[in-house]
């Protein structure tokens, strides 16, 4: 019975941790109010920190908005293109700031940024950095208004997570509803256990209930990963 406990008991841990870790943005508000950290230790922390495809592709788009902000910002202090590109870049808490290391060689260097930014931007969450592209490349070829093309893209890419975040927000209920459907096995037996029903022994014990448990496990992760692609294609 005792060690029934604990396999169950263990499997709902897990299933929790999981399932309901920290969200993007509960991360990011963590960063704004614990204050300035020093480089080497946000070098270390993406180091030790694995971010799912989806997380890693919403920081993408989160950095990408604050680095249009940011340039749109210099631009109007009436630096040139390639000193703003470069501050902000700078100035912005990318998911990976080794990616933009070309981008800001080319602004220094007189380069093709336009190429720079399309080449450097993830092939989820890069949105923005290849819009970016195509605002530098109008403002090199036609000589439009850099900033206010920045701002516009800005603008748009503001509009795009506030959908997403929306649409994150009427999914919360049938996520949660498939996840305390996930853990209900857990839970069936805990309470076969405190009843005296031995049902590990069964499922452990012999080929028919191993049978079973690798079955429901099966299922179980199927059914999660199921509702979690289906809420991942809503959100776009």
């Amino acid at each position: 019975m005792d060690s029934a406990l604990v396999v169950a008991a263990l499997s709902t841990a897990c299933a929790v941790w999981l399932w309901t870790g920290p969200t993007t943005a509960t991360t990011r508000l963590a960063k704004l109010t614990s204050g300035h950290h020093k480089p080497q230790w946000r070098s270390l922390r993406r180091l030790f920190t694995r971010q799912s495809p989806a997380r890693r592709a919403q920081s993408w788009r989160l950095a990408s908005i604050e680095l249009c902000q940011a340039l749109s910002a210099e631009l109007s202090a009436g630096r040139t293109p390639g000193e703003a590109l470069t501050r902000a870049i700078a100035a912005v808490d990318l998911p990976d700031p080794d990616a933009l290391r070309p981008v800001v060689a080319a602004a220094r260097d007189g380069g093709d940024v336009s190429a720079a930014l399309t080449a450097s931007a993830p092939p989820q969450g890069g949105e923005g950095l290849r819009q970016l592209a195509a605002c530098w490349d109008v403002s090199v070829t036609v000589g439009a208004g850099l900033a206010a093309l920045v701002e516009r893209v800005a603008g748009t890419l503001r509009a795009a997570q506030a959908h997403r975040q929306d649409v994150a927000a009427q999914l919360a209920g049938p996520r949660t509803t498939a996840r305390m459907l996930a853990a209900l096995p857990a839970l069936g037996l805990l309470m076969a256990a405190a009843l005296n029903m031995h049902p590990m022994t069964f499922l452990l014990g012999s080929l028919p209930g191993f049978a079973c448990l690798a079955t429901g496990i099966t299922l179980d992760a199927c059914g999660l990963w199921w509702t979690n692609r289906m809420a991942a294609r809503a959100q776009g």
